[in-house]
């Protein structure tokens, strides 16, 4: 018999198809579907899968007597209530890995839209402006990047980053010995260092609001700013006022605190360049990581470690 499955989070039907060979799938991947499910099926639950931005509350483990594996769909786990996991012994695993490469892909996709201002140039172009009639975007080339969170993401934006000939520093809670780029202890200090300046840190109440008014006017009016790993990392109120006061050269977000609510108070912002939370989303990234989930499923039921374990 397979066990039961409760799947939190928006899947192709293929992926489904996928996990069903393996387990006996219940798919609620919306707020008030999840609730009924728990409700009426709670007791049959085994494992879990979620995502980082939709997590597990420990009031729904409490409701899953049975639940002894909880994995993330993607790297992040900032939502799934670890504590409530250690006390009832259910081992927790994510997509570690499966999606760098996406997301560096797109960090990079941002920084150039955002420095050339090719949406803004896209519109012009459509309204016949030509080019000597509007200001011309600086190289983003020969410049100094900074990078908050040297984790796989941030090094392979970091490898990104030596491909435009940029110096690359960062900030992470400890230097790293395998890395040759410039550490700076304090994220003020980056801010003041770097032209561009890329977030790649984890989310969660240690990281909210960590790119603040300060960091930006550090940062400059002719600095920019891109974020692709949590939108509690900065605080939009203090990223609009910098952007309207022109203390910020422009913004990539496709992350924002709002989510999946857009962020508003950010549309009449000049150069913000904005995408819907799908720097890791990509066939080959969710398929990866669908994959990643069922060999660590595998694993835990086979009594094997998990191959990306959180705890």
């Amino acid at each position: 018999m397979k066990p039961a499955l409760l799947v939190m989070v928006q899947l192709e039907p293929d992926h489904i198809v996928l996990i069903s060979h393996h387990f006996d799938v219940f798919y609620a991947p919306g707020p008030e579907g999840r609730a009924i499910e728990i409700a009426v099926n709670g007791k049959k639950f085994r494992a879990v899968l979620t995502n980082g931005t939709t997590g597990i509350t420990a009031a729904e483990i409490d409701a899953m007597p049975q639940l002894e594996l909880v994995c993330a769909l993607g790297a992040g786990y900032e939502n799934i209530d670890i504590a409530a996991c250690k006390a009832r012994g259910i081992a927790v695993g994510n997509g570690a890995g499966t999606n760098d490469s996406c997301v560096a892909d797109h960090a990079m996709a941002l920084l150039l839209a955002t420095v050339r201002r090719v949406p803004t140039l896209d519109r012009a172009t459509r309204d016949g402006v030509w080019r000597n009639t509007i200001p011309l975007p600086p190289n983003v080339s020969g410049k100094r990047l900074g990078i908050v969170g040297l984790g796989t993401i941030g090094r392979r934006i970091a490898q990104r980053g030596q491909g435009f000939d940029l110096e690359i520093g960062y900030h992470n809670r400890k230097p790293r010995a395998d890395v040759p780029f410039r550490y700076f202890a304090d994220l003020m200090a980056l801010a003041e260092w770097a032209d561009y300046l890329v977030v790649a840190t984890p989310g969660g109440a240690q990281t909210r609001h960590m790119v603040d008014t300060a960091v930006l006017r550090a940062l400059g009016p002719h600095g920019y700013l891109v974020n692709i790993a949590r939108g509690s990392v900065v605080n939009t109120a203090a990223l609009a006022d910098a952007l309207r006061a022109g203390a910020l050269g422009g913004a990539g977000l496709d992350v924002y605190e709002s989510e999946p609510a857009p962020p508003v108070e950010l549309f009449d912002c000049p150069n913000v360049v904005l995408t819907p939370h799908v720097a890791g989303w990509s066939p080959e990234a969710v398929l990866a990581s669908v994959n990643q989930f069922i060999e660590n499923a595998h694993r835990h039921f086979t009594g094997a470690p998990l191959v990306a374990p959180v705890l």
